[in-house]
């Protein structure tokens, strides 16, 4: 029954690609065939903190890793942000929820191995302030890790960590001024939920203020590991 609901639905209301937002070819598709080769995905050698294209320099860490210490231990991020932000930013503001499904089977995909080595009791997604999630009516970063925990059957902890302060858009930021914007932005929410290990899920990897606030309220809290997926990947400093 849910099923034939579904594509009586989907007649109605098709799928719309990630990438040209058209409704997909064929048919109920999760990207158009034409358009799966403008997906830019990170590429080897990456930093071997944050995961981000390096170059050919010889270098194990990126400018940013560099000059910062951070309270994660390592992350991943799937495309380069310049090829996907106008996909992101349907995503996040327009709706487009149905693009999690293909993002979900790219990072399966493309970051399989990592996913497995982490061996993570569980996905953290980024939370938003209850005000921004009233006005988007959802939380992009938890509709991709639900659709990602179907994939992986690793389990979604959406209210382990809250966003108890309402902080300024960070992609005007400096570097500094993102960590200023974050302080005690973050707080724990359930103290009965004990995690060794987690991956923490977002759409937008920049300087990794974001993911080191929310780690030092997670390790004061006990976990152990902390490392992150991201849709894309910006630039830092």
């Amino acid at each position: 029954m849910i099923s034939i609901l579904s594509a009586i639905l989907s007649l109605f209301y098709p799928r719309r690609c990630p990438v040209c937002d058209e409704p997909v070819r064929p048919w109920n598709a999760l990207i158009c065939r034409e358009c799966e080769s403008s997906l830019a995905y990170i590429k080897p050698p990456r930093c071997m903190k944050c995961g981000k294209h390096i170059g050919e320099n010889g270098k194990e860490y990126c400018a940013d890793c560099a000059a910062r210490v951070h309270l994660y231990d390592r992350g991943r991020a799937l495309f380069s942000y310049r090829t996907v932000s106008a996909s992101i930013a349907r995503f996040k503001y327009q709706g487009r929820r149905e693009y999690a499904a293909l993002y979900a089977a790219c990072m399966a995909d493309a970051l399989g191995d990592f996913i497995r080595e982490c061996k993570a009791d569980a996905f953290v997604p980024v939370p938003l302030h209850k005000s921004r999630k009233r006005e988007r009516g959802y939380n992009q970063a938890e509709v991709l890790a639900r659709e990602l925990s179907v994939l992986t059957g690793i389990p979604v902890y959406g209210n382990l960590i809250g966003r108890v302060r309402k902080t300024a858009p960070m992609k005007e930021l400096s570097a500094h001024d993102r960590q200023n914007n974050l302080k005690k932005a973050f707080k724990i929410l359930r103290n009965d939920v004990k995690l060794s290990t987690i991956i923490i899920i977002d759409d937008i990897y920049t300087t990794g203020s974001t993911i080191d606030a929310m780690s030092h309220e997670l390790k004061s809290a006990g976990v152990e590991q902390i490392y992150f997926m991201t849709l894309a990947v910006g630039r830092g400093i």
